[in-house]
């Protein structure tokens, strides 16, 4: 079958064009590859975006590492205003017995 389309071309085909088909089948085949990048190609447009990408990486993990030490502190600041608050509120019993006292004491004076 392959060597009958061979014989079309050299018994139908012109001579000019007959001449020109390897010609115009290594113009295709170059235009083809040509589209091809190579590796070193890639790399070398690729490196800036690679660049990029390694300094966005570095900052985020400089600003997670910012984020989860607020984050300590706030949790700290909390715990301690809880204990805070705690504190407070023991502090304001006592101070309401000691009132509660002085009018009891006040009361129980006599006038004079």
């Amino acid at each position: 079958m392959g060597w009958d389309i061979v014989n079309y071309w050299k018994n139908y085909m012109s001579p000019t064009v007959t001449k020109m088909a390897p010609a115009l089948v290594i113009l295709v085949g170059a235009l083809g590859l040509g589209g091809c990048a190579t590796k070193g190609y890639v790399r070398e447009q690729i490196a800036p975006v690679s660049q990029r990408v390694d300094a966005l990486e570095t900052q985020l993990q400089a600003t997670d590492g910012t984020a989860k030490s607020a984050l300590a502190e706030a949790q700290a600041a909390s715990g301690q205003s809880q204990n805070n608050g705690q504190r407070i509120d023991q502090l304001n019993a006592r101070v309401d017995g000691i009132e509660q006292r002085q009018q009891e004491s006040q009361r129980k004076r006599p006038r004079n």
